[in-house]
This record gives C-alpha cells, sequence and structure tokens, in this order.
C-alpha cells in the first residue's frame, strides 16, 4: 500500500513538472529561450512557490554546510542558487508590465508578499552571514581576480544592506517593513495601469483642428474597435497625448487633456497620494534601522554620486548652466505665442503647442512631416544597423522563437564572426495591457556556467509607438526613433556582456552608469551619415532630404534649457521624497511638498489639481528613489563619451571597440569610474553637454568634473 501511494505522489509529480514550463529548463524552443505558447498564468503561482521552496534549500545547503566557509562553497555556490524562480520571476515581471490583465494583478498581489519573505529570510539567515562574513573577513581582496574581488565585495553589501547586522526586534522589523514597501510599490504601479486605461476622451469632427493625420486616422480606428463610426477616441496614452498637446489649436481641449493627464491618481479608487507618503516613510524607517539618516543617504552609497550632497551639487550646477538660457527661451515662446493670438500668460498645456509653432516657423521644421521617412521596419534596419556598423554584430528575425503577443517579434543576434550571442525581443505598440513609457528588461541574464559554457542573455525593448493604421503602416517621429535607439543602448549593454557572474552581468551595474550606453546611442539621431543610411519615404523609396536631415540637427537644440530644466525638476523632487528625516504625518499635503521640492526649476505656476509624484512610477515602482539624478549624470557621461568619436569619426572601430571592451562587456565587474577612464583616458566633463545642448557655461563651469570623488 505504501509503496503503491509513494508512486501515485510520484507520478503526480511528474505530471505536474511535464505541465507546468517553469519547472525546468526550457526546452524544445530556439536557443532555450521562453516558450511562451505553452505558459498560462495558472504556471506562475505554483512554480513561484516551488522556487521558493528549491531556493531555501539551496540556502540551507550553503548556511549548514560543515566545511569550512570558501570563496568557492559559500559565495559562488550563493551565486548560483535561486536560478528556479529566476526562471519563472524573469517571465512573470516582464509580462507585469507588457502584457498584464486582471488575473495577472491578483497573482501580483498574491506572491509579491512570498517573495519578500523569501528574500528577507536569505538576507537574515544568520548562519548563511556567518559564513558570508567569514570569507569577507580572511580575504585579501587585492588577491583576488577583480571579477571575484567584485562578486564578493557585493555579496557582502548585500547582506549588511539588508539587515544581516540587525538584531533581535530589528530584525523581525525589517522583514515587516521590507514586505509592507514590495506591497505599497506593487499598488503603486497596479493604480497607475489601473487609472490610466479608464480615460477615454471622445471627440468629434469639429474637435480635430490641428491634428496631424496619423492622430486622427489612430482616434477614428480605436472608435471603430469600439462600435462608434464617426466618432474620434482618444486616450491619455503617451503616443497620442504627446501629439494632442503639440498639434490641437484647441487650446480648451489642450488644457483639459493636460488636467486629465496630470491630475491622474490624486483622488478616487486608484488614489496614490497616502501610497507615495507610505512608500516615503516606509523607505525612511528601512534607512534608520540600518544607521542612516535618510533613504538617500542609504540609497546612494552604492552608486557612482555616493552622497545626497553630490547629487544635489550636480543638480544645481547644471540648474545655474542652464537656467539663463531657458529664461530666454521662455521670454521669446511668450513673444511669439502672444504675436499668435495667445490671451493671457503662456500657462503648461500651451508650452508643446506654441514650441512647436516656433520651431517650425525657425526651422521650417515639423516631426509629423518627417514620420514618412522614418517607417518602423526601415528604422529596425537602421537602429540594428548601427551595432552592425560599431561592433559587428548582426540580427535575423527567427519567427520559430514564441513570442507573448502577436505584435512581439524575436531576433537572433550573432556578432561578427557569425557566432551566436543570444535574443532580442521588439515590442514597439501600445495595448490596455502595457504600461505607458519605454524599457528594456531580460528574461535572462548572461554568465559563465561551471563546464564552460556560457549562458546566453534573452532581452527584450518594450516601447509605445505610434500603431500602424488601415491605410498606413507604424511610421515614428523622430522623437520616437530617438526612443528606439535609447532602449537599444541598454539591449547592446545586456546582449554584449562577457562576465562570469550573472549579478555582474549586463545592465547590473550602478544606477548613475547604467544609463550610460543609452543615452549614448540618443547622439547618433543628430548625425546626417547614420541618418542617411536608413531613413527613406516608405512610399517613394526616397532618401530623407539632405535639408530635413539639416533640420533636425540643427532643431536639435531647441529647447534645450527646457528639456534640462524639466529633467531637474524630476531629480529635485525625487530628492526630496528620499532626503526626509523624519516621517510625514498622515495629514501632509502632497501637492505643497512636490511644489516645495521643484520651486527652484518651477516655469510655471502650480496648476491646481495636478501632481506629478503619484504617477512618477520610476521613483516609486520602478527602481529609480533616489536615482532619477542619474538621466543627468549619466547625460554628462554619454556627451563626453561621444564626443571622442564626434572626434575620431561617428562609426570609428578604434573609438567603438573602446566602448565595447570598457563599458559594453564589463557590466558590474569593475567600479564604472575606472571603465570610463579606461575607456576616454580621463575623467568626465560637462564642458560637452553644455556645447552640446548651446549652452556658454561660465567661467566657473569650465572643466567642471563630475562632482564627486572618482577615485576608486
Amino acid at each position: 500500500m505504501k509503496k503503491t501511494i509513494l508512486t501515485t505522489v510520484s507520478s503526480i509529480a511528474l505530471a505536474m513538472n511535464a505541465q507546468n514550463p517553469f519547472f525546468q529548463e526550457f526546452t524544445g524552443t530556439p536557443h532555450g529561450t521562453v516558450p511562451f505558447d505553452r505558459i498560462n498564468t495558472s504556471h506562475y503561482e505554483e512554480a513561484v512557490d516551488n522556487g521558493i521552496k528549491l531556493g531555501m534549500a539551496e540556502i540551507d545547503a550553503i548556511a549548514n554546510n560543515q566545511a569550512t566557509p570558501t570563496f568557492e562553497n559559500t559565495i559562488v555556490a550563493l551565486e548560483k542558487s535561486g536560478r528556479d524562480l529566476d526562471r519563472v520571476l524573469n517571465v512573470f515581471y516582464p509580462l507585469s508590465d507588457a502584457l498584464s490583465d486582471s488575473a495577472m494583478m491578483t497573482l501580483s498581489d498574491k506572491i509579491t508578499p512570498k517573495l519578500s519573505d523569501y528574500s528577507t529570510s536569505i538576507s537574515l539567515n544568520e548562519k548563511l552571514w556567518e559564513r558570508v562574513k567569514k570569507v569577507y573577513d580572511s580575504t585579501d581582496l587585492s588577491a583576488l581576480d577583480p571579477e571575484d574581488a567584485m562578486l564578493l565585495q557585493k555579496t557582502y553589501d548585500s547582506f549588511a544592506r539588508k539587515g544581516a547586522l540587525l538584531k533581535g526586534a530589528d530584525r523581525d522589523k525589517y522583514r515587516e517593513l521590507s514586505s509592507r514597501l514590495s506591497e505599497l510599490t506593487n499598488k503603486f504601479g497596479q493604480n497607475v495601469l489601473l487609472e490610466l486605461n479608464t480615460y477615454e476622451i471622445w471627440l468629434t469632427a469639429n474637435d480635430l483642428d490641428g491634428l496631424p493625420e496619423s492622430s486622427i486616422e489612430a482616434a477614428a480606428l480605436a472608435a471603430k474597435e469600439k462600435g462608434r463610426d464617426g466618432e474620434y477616441l482618444f486616450t491619455l496614452a503617451q503616443p497620442t497625448y504627446i501629439a494632442f498637446m503639440k498639434y490641437s489649436t484647441r487650446r480648451d481641449l489642450r488644457e483639459k487633456m493636460y488636467r486629465l493627464y496630470n491630475g491622474r491618481n490624486l483622488k478616487g479608487e486608484y488614489d496614490n497620494t497616502g501610497v507615495i507618503r507610505d512608500i516615503a516613510n516606509t523607505r525612511l524607517a528601512i534607512a534608520k534601522l540600518l544607521g542612516y539618516d535618510s533613504y538617500a543617504d542609504y540609497a546612494l552609497e552604492r552608486t557612482m554620486a555616493e552622497t545626497p550632497k553630490n547629487v544635489t551639487n550636480l543638480l544645481d550646477q547644471l540648474r545655474d548652466a542652464y537656467r539663463p538660457t531657458q529664461q530666454a527661451e521662455f521670454d521669446e515662446l511668450t513673444k511669439f505665442a502672444n504675436s499668435k493670438g495667445l490671451k493671457g500668460k503662456l500657462e503648461p498645456w500651451d508650452y508643446n503647442y506654441y514650441s512647436n509653432l516656433l520651431r517650425q516657423e525657425r526651422y521650417a521644421f515639423d516631426e509629423e512631416n518627417l514620420r514618412p521617412y522614418f517607417e518602423l521596419n526601415n528604422v529596425i534596419d537602421g537602429v540594428f544597423g548601427l551595432a552592425t556598423k560599431l561592433y559587428g554584430v548582426t540580427f535575423e528575425e527567427n519567427k520559430q522563437i514564441p513570442v507573448y503577443h502577436q505584435d512581439v517579434k524575436a531576433f537572433e543576434v550573432k556578432d561578427r564572426e557569425g557566432k551566436y550571442m543570444g535574443v532580442i525581443y521588439t515590442d514597439f505598440f501600445p495595448r490596455d495591457s502595457k504600461r505607458p513609457g519605454a524599457w528594456m528588461t531580460d528574461f535572462k541574464g548572461e554568465w559563465k556556467n561551471a563546464d564552460g559554457t556560457t549562458s546566453h542573455p534573452h532581452v527584450s525593448i518594450v516601447m509605445n509607438f505610434t500603431k500602424p493604421t488601415d491605410s498606413k503602416p507604424s511610421l515614428l517621429t523622430p522623437y520616437e526613433v530617438q526612443t528606439f535607439l535609447h532602449e537599444f543602448g541598454h539591449a547592446l549593454h545586456g546582449l554584449m556582456a562577457s562576465t562570469r557572474y550573472g549579478s555582474l552581468s549586463g545592465t547590473n551595474v550602478y544606477r548613475d552608469f547604467v544609463e550610460l550606453p543609452s543615452q549614448f546611442n540618443e547622439n547618433y539621431m543628430r548625425q546626417k551619415q547614420f541618418l542617411d543610411g536608413f531613413a527613406r519615404h516608405y512610399v517613394t523609396g526616397e532618401t530623407i532630404p539632405a535639408a530635413e536631415v539639416e533640420k533636425i540637427i540643427s532643431s536639435s537644440r531647441f529647447g534645450a534649457a527646457y528639456a534640462c530644466l524639466r529633467q531637474l525638476n524630476f531629480g529635485y523632487t525625487d530628492m526630496a521624497w528620499h532626503s526626509i528625516t523624519e516621517p510625514l504625518a498622515d495629514d501632509y499635503d502632497p501637492t505643497a511638498f512636490e511644489n516645495a521640492a521643484s520651486e527652484s526649476v518651477a516655469m510655471f505656476a502650480p496648476v491646481d489639481g495636478t501632481m506629478m509624484s503619484p504617477q512618477f512610477s520610476h521613483i516609486f515602482a520602478g527602481g529609480y528613489a533616489a536615482g532619477y539624478y542619474s538621466y543627468k549624470w549619466a547625460e554628462v557621461l554619454d556627451a563626453d563619451a561621444f564626443s571622442v568619436f564626434a572626434k575620431n569619426g561617428i562609426f570609428d572601430a578604434e573609438s567603438a571597440e573602446k566602448f565595447r571592451a570598457n563599458v559594453l562587456s564589463q557590466g558590474g565587474t569593475v567600479h564604472p569610474a575606472e571603465l570610463y577612464r579606461r575607456f576616454r583616458g580621463q575623467d568626465p566633463t560637462i564642458d560637452a553637454l553644455l556645447e552640446r545642448d548651446g549652452i556658454t557655461p561660465p567661467s566657473k563651469a569650465k572643466n567642471d568634473k563630475l562632482p564627486q570623488p572618482l577615485d576608486h
């Protein structure tokens, strides 16, 4: 009888393994890619539970190992643990952003506490910590291989920064706070997506004056899909909103759209104002528990910037350099708007409209007019072709690789010798199940296996571009092409990784360094030689006229100071939320808090009923808490880095190889300041950025370096 029961249980287990694709390494697909066609929502929870169980067994084996702790049996073993859980989470989380529904959101609510508890169970495992600490204390880091030394340091720091040094009740408190923070950030992200999908703005033909044909066709198609022919449906999806604010002549409708877009998550069922207070307070409590004055002090300790003071110094330095130019831009734009019939002062819903008119008048440049030259398939060829020119990397679509949505395509990536490097998925169009914005993620990272083979990366770039219509293919604006270049830079960082350890591979670098490859790529949008290679009319095949290319280049500085202060606004706001040293009261005024944070870079008076923070997913749900400054930090780096190519040739092979070898392939194996010096031969300065943006640097800023110690 007992044997029969065991056989039955074993049979059930085997059946579960066969039915759940996550219970073993992916097989039956090219390169072991994710078998999306065999995965459904019901698989995730049991796979997460199984992954946690197996992961804890691995942790227990390491912690209870009777052998003397060594780098191999403790640090490397810990690095290799948890891959069964990673396999499911590396699918679940990307799809939670790109293909979510109510079932996925409910599931996220269920598994988030489990994952938080799993994470803290590892970081607060005293036996495990004792082994890690013994290895760390007994090892001369300088005697180790640099990558081994970095893994040991990162492992030790990870434990220390996750409460391993805490004792008794403080450990329980840390566990409680970590779980609470996971739940809050999950709720924040869900609220943003859920409320965004509630907005439907129905207009008639009389409301469409000034809007480009592409926007009108898309709105008509959206209405038709809802069974309302003859009407026009607009949403707050990013491409729709941007086009409306830039082109609609109807000031009343622009104001309506602005207030709707910037008033999201301020009240009602999806109100995030209490959530952001609770997130900020919980992060502060964690930081205090770990011995820091603020969450910013904690978060910045392992960054290039290192301290809140250095971040503030950079923001202030850029504010002071750009503010005079921004004010001159604003005065000119106000005068121009008045000449075009604007009554009263310029409001935030007027800026994009009149700025676009002035840009057209000054440069005869309109992004909408250039859409025919940026048909998506041609752009894919051009952007992928950039990697071919610089690094010899090639891309070939493989339709045998399963994808998670019909809009998604998968490409095999090979090096200049034709050797397989990895897979890149592209997902370009908005849908109700996808959050707004653009991002890169991965379904599998890069590392070296014990047998010497390589785990090749499978990365994904996700955007929300203008969709094709019944009469036209997807035609992009130059801004959308630039966004593609940006995310593709992140993808290359993942694809070109060549490290032994996955936790140090690809984009696993300091947060204020991770944007360098992406923002470096954006420089090519200003290069005629690059644009000439792929930008051609989708009907006639005509190459984009030289005059239009010159307009893109000459107009690229237009509004640069406004754009900079807008980014600084985000940076100051982020730092304010995460620099608090006392908890925010339950009755705090979130709008007043945000307005005070951004006052020194504000360009408009605050608008009642609007606020940025409740939708600020980057810092409240996206991993950029006390880190949004990193976009500007990396912009200093990317301008300085591209100055090498501007001097030597934008496709210069030697410069490209140095960038690949020192920036793209090394991941987090070496401190980023050292990696940058190896590429550049010196520390970066802000000079190249000021020159690129057409800002005359004040004498005190000439040759100013990034305001932080770069010697490591």
